[in-house]
């Protein structure tokens, strides 16, 4: 066999095995996220809401990756678990925290003000937004991300609960949903994925 058809023939096993490869660790990637993981992703609705420093468009945060998380500030439990969780996650971030925008949304506007969500909000890490609205555009928020949520019976020193859903959404720096996580995901595993949302 001619040399130069030898070379072509080596050139091409190498390309193939190179793409192998790449495939594969691209693979290994996400086999180790810890929640689903959307290829392709779906496009984010957009919404507009009120935090007490103004409003708060989804479109206006694109290039950054937007961590989407329903709650209330009488919750709990469920609330203030996965909010020091991704307070926690920040931390271990670093300087690729500042890529990234944590945004709680209130299941309670008749009791979350824009200055109470942002007091909570702020308490698990200065850059975390909490933002809410009307009972209208909280609804058609929560239904676009697939949310539940309704009141609940508490108690004489609680009032009301709110029942909802406990997963996390992950928009990607184009403004699509790339990442769903459940409740029991750990701050450590929560910025291993954040840094691979970033990477992409």
């Amino acid at each position: 066999m001619k040399p130069r058809l030898l070379l072509m023939i080596g050139v091409a096993a190498l390309v193939v095995a190179a793409g192998f490869l790449a495939m594969n660790r691209v693979g290994a990637g996400r086999g180790e996220l810890h929640g689903t993981y959307l290829e392709p992703p779906l496009p984010a609705a957009d919404f507009e809401l009120t935090s007490a420093d103004g409003p708060v468009r989804l479109a206006d945060l694109r290039g950054k990756v937007v961590v989407l998380f329903f709650g209330y500030t009488f919750c709990p439990d469920v609330c203030p678990t996965t909010m020091v969780r991704l307070g926690q996650a920040m931390e271990l971030l670093g300087k690729d925290a500042e890529r990234v925008q944590v945004i709680m949304v209130s299941v309670d506007p008749e009791r979350d003000t824009p200055e109470k969500l942002a007091q909570y909000a702020r308490a698990f890490h200065p850059s975390f937004l909490g933002v809410t609205g009307t009972r209208e555009e909280i609804d058609a928020v929560a239904s676009a991300y697939g949310i539940y949520h309704a009141k609940a019976e508490g108690s004489g020193a609680t009032g009301y609960l709110v029942d909802h859903s406990a997963n996390v959404t992950v928009i990607d720096r184009r403004g699509g949903v790339r990442l769903i996580w459940p409740y029991n995901v750990e701050a450590a595993d929560v910025a291993s994925d954040l840094r691979f949302v970033l990477r992409q």
